[in-house]
């Protein structure tokens, strides 16, 4: 990794420091003695992009001072942070290149093993990807571990759909309120092919997870080209993207006819829908967004099939996706499953979180499907 701009640096141990503060006066896991571990993204936009630094600088502020009003506890940086490296006082572990965030929670965890009777919270500061990686590894940590910690995610990065809040200042509220720690689920994909792929999978020899949303179609093809031309383009590139998309997407991949089999878990019949679809999303459970806050899954419905249409139709219709209005189109199809079994005959690319992988005839049928509550996370009480 190349040396980070002096600014940057700056701003990093701003963050390192107020969070230290703030966490020192948290009342996460009451009665328990507090370890923390914060991961961050140095290369994320709420540390880069000026106006955002500016906006997350007034709320570590603001939180620092909410936070003093809390009597002091017995908290600290993790053994793990105070060891890796330069920000370790502090417990900022700054993250390289893609799967460093994962590599670092394995080794947290692992060090967590030789130590009991504290709490550890997680704090991840970065976007969808960090999250997703910590994620990925707790999902793969031993029960016990996950039994003594618990994650919050911090909206730092241009994607922050899989945060606590959208917004700092909110996210932030988590340490100076009362909380709970809550398992939630994820999405793991599986394919008919799965075992066999090659070693430049997304996730060579590990399962294919999501924490928000899993989706295939239109919506992954938007995710891929946007990561694959990010910090090439000013702006919002994702929304670039789907306006881009809903132009091109069909002359890239063709839209065949898919099959899809809905369960619900309830020993009630599976719901079989055979169309021409779009794009097929399923969350962790309702009220999601993806793509930097559209509004996939607005109400309490988990997963979001959008049919076919003609293109003049796509280009009316892609502004409502943003506010959740696509659900009163006749294109939507919107219900709840716990496992959504995929078959079709054409390549379509699927996104997990914002990392793509791309589906082949020889992967269908493939599997989405809600897995075991086991990612302790905060929650307000």
């Amino acid at each position: 990794m190349k040396e980070l701009p002096a600014a940057t640096v700056r701003k990093l141990d701003h963050f390192g420091r107020s969070l230290s503060e703030i966490l020192v006066h948290s009342r996460a896991a009451p009665g328990k003695s507090l370890r923390w571990t914060i991961i961050a993204n140095p290369k994320a936009g709420g540390f880069t992009i000026g106006r955002r630094w500016k906006r997350h600088e007034r709320a570590l502020v603001e939180t620092m001072k909410a936070a003093a009003a809390i009597p002091r506890r017995e908290a600290e940086p993790s053994r793990y942070a105070r060891s890796a490296g330069g920000r370790g006082v502090t417990g900022l572990c700054l993250t390289t290149g893609p799967g460093h965030a994962l590599a670092m929670t394995d080794s947290l965890c692992e060090d967590m093993a030789g130590e009991s009777g504290t709490f550890h919270l997680i704090i991840t500061a970065g976007g969808d990807g960090t999250s997703l990686e910590v994620l990925e590894a707790l999902y793969q940590a031993p029960a016990d571990i996950r039994a003594r910690c618990a994650v919050l995610r911090l909206p730092l990065g241009t994607g922050n759909d899989g945060a606590e809040a959208w917004e700092l200042e909110d996210a932030l509220r988590f340490l100076t309120v009362p909380t709970r720690v809550d398992f939630t689920r994820g999405l793991r994909l599986s394919t008919a092919r799965r075992d066999t792929w090659p070693e430049n999978g997304v996730f060579p020899g590990k399962p294919l997870l999501a924490f928000n949303v899993l989706s295939v179609g239109l919506d992954a093809f938007v995710t891929h080209m946007t990561n694959r031309m990010k910090g090439s383009l000013p702006g919002d590139s994702y929304k670039l993207w789907v306006d881009i998309a809903a132009l091109l997407y069909d002359r890239i991949y063709r839209v065949g006819s898919m099959e899809l089999a809905a369960y619900c878990g309830d020993g009630t019949e599976p719901r079989h829908i055979r169309e021409r679809m779009l794009l097929c999303a399923m969350g962790a459970g309702g009220r999601r967004s993806y793509g930097s806050h559209k509004m996939i899954l607005p109400d309490e419905r988990n997963v979001c099939v959008v049919r076919q249409m003609p293109l003049l139709r796509k280009i009316a219709l892609k502004g409502l996706f943003t506010t959740g209005e696509h659900i009163h189109t006749a294109e939507a199809v919107l219900f709840n499953a716990r496992r959504v079994i995929l078959s079709g005959e054409y390549p379509i690319l699927a996104q997990m979180d914002g990392e793509t992988v791309l589906l082949e005839k020889a992967d269908f049928p493939a599997v989405i499907e809600l897995t075991e509550a086991l990612i302790p996370v905060l929650r307000k009480i």
